[in-house]
């Protein structure tokens, strides 16, 4: 009798501690923080001229954003490829850049320093720019943002799974017009590390944190619980400040959409609309809320109407970031 007594209770125990781990397993932190985002890979951009020797680089037309595909015809794939190659250059230097979908020739004559030769510019290995904190999970320390992939510059999927996310703020805000879309132009604190990022996706990039964000966990939805009608979004479009906005979801796609345009979104908080003008770049990853569960982020503007854009399922990120 006992024995039978003794096996009951690890029954009801199991039975009842069981759906609280799976329920913890379900509660995410949303986010809303403008985050600095680097990957890196076998690209060398320029990302800013050297103000005592950059001159020279700039009457030769080089140019901020300019990937660097080789140095007198040698092949570059690292800042430390440029220094080799500058060290073995006469007195001008041949250089192949890729602006754009365009490869472009340039000469000029390197600055000579006491460190040896150089073409007077800043080099970024990879890829940086900005974007929204999605959510956190305080209990395996990850955390999701952009809601869609990294690109490189032909437009494929950026072949990283390594780079680094830091803390960030608005510096200022291009607003969105109809044909033009818009921006947040931000200030990123390479000392002020947030995490470190293991996965670039097309439905997202993810990473684990140490710092994490605070906040209250919220439940995350399902396919059946999104529906058309009231949400929110958080978002930082002015310093650092995570601001809450309304919008109206208008339109729910099919859950397995490949592009990961789950539903169709319209801002219609006068305060966002007024600051941004409405959906605007760095504000992909931006966690949308509704019926007080997460589900999902904001991915996508439509260029010509910036009130309106595309969400992702939170389901899809939890997937992919898997």
């Amino acid at each position: 009798m006992k024995r039978w007594l003794r096996t009951i209770f690890i029954l009801m125990v199991f039975f009842f501690t069981a759906p609280q781990n799976a329920l913890a397993a379900q509660l995410l932190i949303p986010g809303g923080q403008l985050v600095g985002l680097e990957l890196t890979n076998d690209t060398v951009t320029v990302a800013a001229f050297d103000d005592s020797c950059g001159a020279a680089a700039r009457e030769a037309g080089l140019q901020i954003g300019d990937q660097l595909l080789s140095v007198n015809d040698r092949e570059v794939t690292s800042a430390e490829d440029v220094r080799r190659a500058l060290r073995d250059c006469a007195d001008t230097v041949s250089l192949t850049v890729l602006r754009g979908s365009k490869k472009i020739g340039l000469t000029l004559a390197p600055a000579r320093t006491n460190e040896g030769k150089r073409l007077g510019v800043y080099l970024r290995q990879g890829i940086a720019g900005v974007g929204t904190v999605t959510f956190y999970d305080p209990e395996s320390n990850t955390f999701g943002t952009l809601g869609h992939g990294v690109n490189d510059s032909g437009g494929n999927l950026l072949k990283s799974s390594e780079g680094r996310a830091c803390d960030a703020s608005v510096a200022s805000v291009k607003k969105g017009r109809a044909g033009d879309p818009g921006q947040l132009r931000g200030n990123a604190d390479g000392n002020a590390q947030f995490g470190q990022i293991t996965k670039n996706t097309p439905h997202g990039v993810f990473g684990e944190s140490r710092k994490g964000i605070a906040g209250e966990p919220l439940p995350i939805a399902s396919y059946a619980d999104v529906h058309t009608g009231p949400a929110t979004i958080r978002s930082t479009v002015e310093g650092d400040t995570v601001r809450e906005y309304s919008v109206e979801i208008m339109k729910i796609y099919p859950e397995d959409r490949p592009d990961g345009r789950n539903f169709l979104i319209k801002v219609t908080d006068p305060a966002l609309l007024k600051a941004t003008g409405g959906i605007v770049q760095g504000m992909s990853g931006s966690p949308i809320i509704q019926d007080g569960k997460l589900i999902g982020a904001v991915t996508h503007v439509l260029v010509n109407d910036p009130t309106t854009g595309y969400g992702i399922f939170i389901e899809n990120m939890l997937d992919a970031a898997a």
